[in-house]
C-alpha cells in the first residue's frame, strides 16, 4: 500500500543515500515550513534477495520493522519527478508500507499534487495531512453534595452520578486494563495519578516542554482513572486502569486547552498502539476524514482494539466516522450521530501540577465512556468492539433533555452495563453441561 499526505507541521529526519540498516521512527515535528509537506507511502513488502555470505536482509530483523531497498529507491523517484525534497520517513509495520514525507519547495498547488500522485501506479493513497483538535472547554463550578468516597472533591463530580459509577464500582475498577491516551502530554506527577501512568511515548518533538503544556491530556487521564481513596482530589471512573500516554498533540499557547494534531503524528501514535497491543484506546479529538488514519485504526479493529473517540459535527469526521469506532456525544446536546453519550458540561478532572478544574465538551464525554469500558473489559475481557457498543446501547438510560432513549444516541450507565456483563455471565453458566 502507498500512500501520500499533507503536512502542515512536522520535525524530520531526513534520509539519502543508503537506507539506513534500521529504521527508527522520525523525530515528531518541529520544523514549521512556509511551505507544505506531503507523506507518500510505498508498499514495503518483504523481499529477500540472496546476500553475501554473513549478511542479512535490509527490510528485518530480530529487532525491528526496516525499510526495503526498493521503497528507497521510489522515495528517491518521487523526488526527483514531482521536484520534491524529502525531509522524514518512517515505515508503518501494521500497514506494511514506507511513509516519506516532502516539502512542496515552490508555489505549485497542493490538490495539482495530490491528483498526480493518486495516478502514479507506485502510490495507492494521497491525502492531505490534516489538523486535529481537542474538544474541551474550561469552566469553574459551585460543589454538590454526597460523598461515598474519601476523595474531598468527589462532591463536586455530578457527572459520575449520572453514570453510576459509584455502584458500578461495586462490580469493578478497571484493574488489569491497560489504556492507550492519544493526546497531548499528561502531568505523571500529579498526585492523583501517581501509579496510574505505565508508560508514555511522545511523537511531537520539542513543540511540548513542560508539564504545563499537558493540560488536555491530563484532565484526559484524570477523568479515566484518578486514583480513587487516597484523600486526594477527586475519582477516575476506572480507578484501577493502567493508562498509556502516546504524546501525538500539542498545546497551542500556555496556559490554554486548545491543542492539535496532524496526520502525521497521530500516524505513529496509532501504529505504535497496534504495535504494543493496547485494547482500549481514547481519541478525545476530532477533524476531518483521513484515509491513512482510516487504514490504521481499520488495521486496529482487526486485530481486536476498541476505539472510542470524541463526536463531532461532521458525518465523517475522524475518529468517529469510521464504521467500528465508539462515537460519543453529549448528553447535554442533540445525540446526532453518536453511538452513546456522555455528561459533557462542567465536568471536574485533573490540571496540571496538582491541580484541578472543571471541563467542557465531548472531549470528556468520549474519556468518561473510555473509564466505563474500562470497567467491563476488567469484567469481561473477551468483549469485542460491536459487544461493547451494543451492550452500553442495550443498556443506556434516557437522556435528560428528551426523558426518553434516543435512537440516534443513548446516555451511558455503567451500573447498568456491568450487570449486563454480570447477567450474560450467569446465563453461561446456567447453559454450559454440568
Amino acid at each position: 500500500m502507498r500512500c501520500a499526505a499533507l503536512l502542515v507541521t512536522a520535525t524530520l529526519l531526513a534520509t539519502g543515500g543508503v537506507p539506513p540498516a534500521r529504521a527508527a521512527p522520525p523525530a515528531a515535528a518541529t520544523i514549521d515550513s512556509q511551505h507544505p509537506l506531503i507523506v507518500v507511502t510505498f508498499a514495503n513488502t518483504p523481499g529477500h534477495p540472496p546476500g553475501r555470505a554473513g549478511t542479512t536482509a535490509h527490510r528485518y530483523s530480530g529487532n525491528g520493522y526496516l525499510i526495503a531497498q526498493s521503497a528507497h529507491k521510489q522515495a528517491q523517484r518521487v523526488a526527483t519527478t514531482y521536484s520534491l525534497r524529502e525531509v522524514a520517513n518512517w515505515p508503518i509495520r501494521s500497514l506494511s508500507v514506507h511513509c516519506v514525507v516532502f516539502e512542496v519547495p515552490d508555489d505549485r498547488p497542493v490538490a495539482a499534487i495530490i491528483a498526480a500522485l493518486a495516478k502514479d501506479p507506485q502510490i495507492s493513497l494521497a491525502q492531505p495531512l490534516q489538523r486535529f483538535h481537542t474538544l474541551t472547554q474550561a469552566r469553574t463550578e459551585s460543589p454538590a453534595a454526597g460523598s461515598p468516597y474519601n476523595d474531598p472533591l468527589y462532591d463536586l463530580q455530578t457527572n459520575l452520578t449520572s453514570l453510576g459509577i459509584a455502584q458500578a464500582h461495586e462490580q469493578s475498577l478497571g484493574a488489569g486494563v491497560r489504556v492507550a491516551l492519544i493526546d497531548t502530554g499528561v502531568d505523571a506527577t500529579h498526585p492523583d495519578l501517581r501509579e496510574r501512568i505505565v508508560g508514555t511515548h511522545s511523537f511531537v518533538g520539542k513543540r511540548a516542554t513542560s508539564s504545563g503544556s499537558f493540560r488536555h491530556g491530563t484532565a484526559m487521564a484524570g477523568v479515566i482513572a484518578a486514583t480513587a481513596n487516597n484523600n486526594v482530589g477527586i475519582v477516575g471512573i476506572a480507578p484501577l486502569a493502567q493508562v498509556e500516554v502516546f504524546e501525538a498533540c500539542w498545546q497551542l499557547r500556555p496556559d490554554a486547552d486548545a491543542a492539535v494534531c496532524n496526520t502525521f503524528t497521530l500516524a505513529q501514535a496509532l501504529a505504535a498502539v497496534i504495535d504494543a497491543r493496547v485494547p482500549l484506546v481514547n481519541l478525545s479529538i476530532a477533524g476531518p476524514a483521513d484515509p491513512l488514519l482510516s487504514a490504521l485504526v481499520e488495521a486496529g479493529l482487526k486485530r481486536g482494539v476498541i476505539f472510542i473517540g470524541a463526536a463531532a459535527e461532521e458525518s465523517d469526521a475522524f475518529p468517529t466516522g469510521i464504521p467500528g469506532v465508539i462515537g460519543v456525544g453529549s448528553n447535554e446536546r442533540e445525540p446526532g450521530r453518536s453511538a452513546v453519550t456522555a455528561p459533557s458540561m462542567h465536568v471536574l478532572t485533573l490540571r496540571p501540577q496538582a491541580q484541578y478544574d472543571f471541563e467542557s465538551g465531548t472531549s470528556m464525554a468520549a474519556a468518561e465512556v473510555t473509564g466505563v469500558v474500562a470497567l467491563l473489559l476488567s469484567a469481561d475481557s473477551h468483549l469485542t468492539a460491536d459487544s461493547v457498543q451494543t451492550l452500553l446501547k442495550r443498556t443506556a438510560g434516557n437522556t435528560p433533555q428528551t426523558g426518553r432513549a434516543d435512537s440516534l444516541g443513548v446516555a451511558v450507565n455503567a451500573t447498568a452495563a456491568l450487570a449486563g456483563i454480570i447477567d450474560q455471565r450467569g446465563r453461561r453458566v446456567a447453559q454450559s453441561p454440568r
